[in-house]
C-alpha cells in the first residue's frame, strides 16, 4: 500500500479522538526511550529518583505510551482508558517538580510543573471532551406565516 493510501486509510479509521490518542501515545514512548538512552540531570526529580533511577521512571513514560497508541485504535468510549494514561506520566512529573519547588530543592520547578500541568495534563483533559464529530445545528424550518 503506497505511503498517501495508507496515510489516508489510518486517518479514516482513527477518527480525531484516535489521531490525538496516536500522537500522543508515540510521543510518550520515545520521551521514555529518551531517558533510558541518555538520562537527563534529575534536577527537580528529587522525589522520584529517591524512590528509584530516572531509567526506571522512563518506563512510567513508555507502557504509558504503548497503552496510549493502542488506545487510538478502540472505538469511542473504549479510548478512555488511553486518555488516563496519558495522564499519568505528565502529573507524575508535575508533582514532583512542585514537591521540589517546596522543598526548596528546585525554585524552577514551579515553572516546569505549571508547563506540565497546561500543556500536557490540561489539553489531555480537554482533548477527552472533543467529541468524535461535531455535527452543526440542524437549520431552523421556515415557520408558515399565518394565512397561508
Amino acid at each position: 500500500m503506497p505511503p498517501c493510501r495508507a496515510a489516508r486509510w489510518l486517518s479514516a479509521h482513527l477518527g480525531r479522538r484516535g489521531k490525538f490518542l496516536l500522537i500522543l501515545g508515540v510521543g510518550k514512548t520515545c520521551w521514555g526511550v529518551s531517558f533510558l538512552v541518555a538520562p537527563p540531570s534529575p534536577a527537580g526529580l528529587e522525589l522520584l529518583t529517591s524512590i528509584c533511577d530516572l531509567e526506571h521512571w522512563s518506563w512510567l513514560w513508555i507502557v504509558c505510551g504503548i497503552v496510549t497508541t493502542m488506545s487510538a485504535f478502540m472505538k469511542i468510549g473504549r479510548d478512555r482508558l488511553g486518555f488516563w494514561t496519558a495522564l499519568l506520566p505528565p502529573t507524575v512529573w508535575a508533582l514532583a517538580y512542585g514537591a521540589a519547588v517546596i522543598s526548596g530543592h528546585y525554585s524552577r520547578g514551579a515553572y516546569v510543573a505549571i508547563w506540565y500541568l497546561t500543556s500536557h495534563v490540561g489539553v489531555i483533559l480537554w482533548a477527552s471532551t472533543v467529541p468524535e464529530h461535531s455535527v452543526p445545528p440542524a437549520p431552523r424550518r421556515a415557520q408558515k406565516s399565518e394565512g397561508a
